[in-house]
């Protein structure tokens, strides 16, 4: 299937660069895609060199890496070979690993749930002792870890993998067994441990549910669809806006369903408690104004969702807004008031993003913030990774209780950072290797095109010598063709 797909896409990324003013050449040498078989996997790019962590060590030393997904999977493959002499031991539950950008794709109707899994058996490193067990506490003062069914495992290092964890519950009323049911999806909803993807297969039959329901409406009756984003920090935080323009498109017939423009038979509403589809300038113009171009979609920003009446339909938010107080004579301006209230709304079809939060194991022990805004996230340095108490642990992924860095985009960032700092450490040394916040959201606009949001801790941060506001097909190829062969062959492989 990749290798197909590998092959079509070369074709049709070649035809789309020329639209772009970029030679095949020139683009293919900026992004280190050196040809087929570099894609494969089978040498690492130029790219991949230029981003490299050059540590290594030939200490011996016991390195415990908790988690068995993206963060966890590559650091093992990086330090294998970083530190060919250290016992390296994985502690991870899941048999099966999903490529979690690939749910979007399944939701649009473009991949299918064993498009996207791999046994993880086929990503484990060669040499690197795969625990299956799952982490229940961490004893960062007594250098161990201990596990559900194995005991405790002792560590000179500690590399901190867990991703996050969904919180559904936190919204009254709901539950991840709601998600495909009563005009409910979720995109997000998958389990590695059972090896699916439910989020991605069940939001696909509501993207036709809606349209079945739409084809029954007209624009003097449209279909109320609200597309909710929490307050929470959330992985991929561009998904939820990627559900719902998605879903509009298909209305207008450019999906695989199909059929004719039907989109005024609908209205969306998306809903987020703050005042920006996206905290950067000059991509959140671009995304205000798709939303005005395409006539019905309402941006409510304020809105909190706290409650869902699945057998009424009807989402309860708080509803955050600023009141005009009395004037101060000091400051010589009115005082203004942060109120908060509570609002409903009715809908037909609704897709929930869930809150997120810190695995458990995280928040409740040593090596989780232990107060303010970043609280049960791994307390790690937003530069260096390494956690900033216990100079032994470091963290990668989701997990970093840091500004940036929720994506698959910036734990592929992490790797060599967390490769060079460890491996430092190791060695007696200062880490100096720094994470610059970088983080990619592969927003699609539509079908067939995506805002290539880059940016670090100081702003936009383009790869690619192309105005990154501006959503465009090429992205739309490497994305849907070319991201999952390279995250399979090159990311999980520690080449990239």
């Amino acid at each position: 299937m990749d290798k197909k797909m590998l092959k079509h896409s070369q074709e049709v990324i070649e035809e789309l660069m020329k639209k772009d003013g970029m030679s095949r050449r020139d683009a293919l040498k900026l992004m280190g895609l050196g040809g087929a078989a570099t894609m494969m996997g089978t040498a690492p790019t130029s790219a991949s060199a230029a981003t490299a962590a050059m540590a290594s060590s030939d200490k011996k030393a016991k390195i415990v890496i908790v988690g068995g997904g993206a963060g966890g999977i590559m650091a093992a493959a990086r330090l294998r070979k970083a530190a060919p002499n250290a016992e390296i031991v994985l502690i991870a539950p899941n048999d099966v690993h999903l490529y979690q950008p690939g749910q979007v794709f399944m939701a649009a109707g473009l991949y299918t749930e064993e498009d996207i899994k791999k046994p993880n058996s086929d990503l484990m490193p060669d040499g690197v002792k795969w625990v299956k067990d799952e982490v229940k506490t961490f004893d960062p003062d007594s250098n161990l870890v201990e596990t559900a069914k194995n005991g405790k495992i002792n560590y000179d290092f500690l590399v901190v993998a867990t991703g996050l964890q969904y919180d559904y519950e936190r919204i009254e009323g709901m539950s991840p067994e709601l998600v495909g049911q009563k005009g409910i999806s979720s995109v997000y909803l998958n389990d590695p441990k059972a090896g699916t993807a439910k989020g991605g297969t069940a939001t696909w039959e509501w993207f036709k549910q809606v349209r079945a329901a739409a084809e029954k409406r007209d624009s003097g009756n449209p279909l109320q669809i609200i597309c909710t984003q929490p307050s929470t920090p959330i992985k991929c935080g561009g998904a939820p806006q990627k559900i719902l323009y998605l879903c509009d498109d298909m209305l207008r017939g450019n999906s695989p369903l199909g059929g004719k423009d039907i989109h005024d038979n609908a209205k969306f509403t998306f809903t987020k408690k703050g005042g920006k589809l996206f905290g950067i300038k000059s991509y959140n113009q671009t995304l205000l104004k798709l939303t005005v171009d395409y006539g019905n979609i309402e941006d409510a920003f304020g809105y909190d969702l706290i409650g869902i009446d699945a057998d009424k339909k009807m989402a309860t938010y708080n509803y955050h807004y600023l009141e005009k107080g009395e004037w101060d004579e000091d400051l010589e301006e009115f005082e203004v008031i942060p109120m908060v209230k509570k609002v409903q709304m009715k809908y037909d079809f609704i897709h929930i993003v869930p809150p997120m939060k810190a695995v458990d194991a995280v928040a409740n022990s040593p090596i989780g913030w232990q107060k303010g805004t970043a609280k049960g996230w791994m307390a790690a340095d937003r530069y260096t990774l390494q956690h900033i108490k216990y100079k032994n642990v470091f963290g990668i992924g989701d997990i970093l209780g840091i500004p940036l860095g929720k994506t698959g985009g910036s734990a592929r960032h992490h790797g060599p950072v967390l490769q060079d700092n460890l491996i430092a450490v190791m060695e007696g040394k200062e880490p100096t290797a720094k994470f610059d916040g970088y983080t990619v959201c592969p927003l699609k606009t539509q079908y067939g095109k995506i805002m290539l949001a880059e940016f670090n801790y100081d702003g936009p941060a383009p790869s690619f010598p192309l105005d990154p506001s501006e959503p465009r097909w090429i992205w739309w190829a490497f994305d849907l063709y070319m991201l999952k062969p390279m995250y399979w062959n090159l990311m999980m492989r520690g080449l990239m």
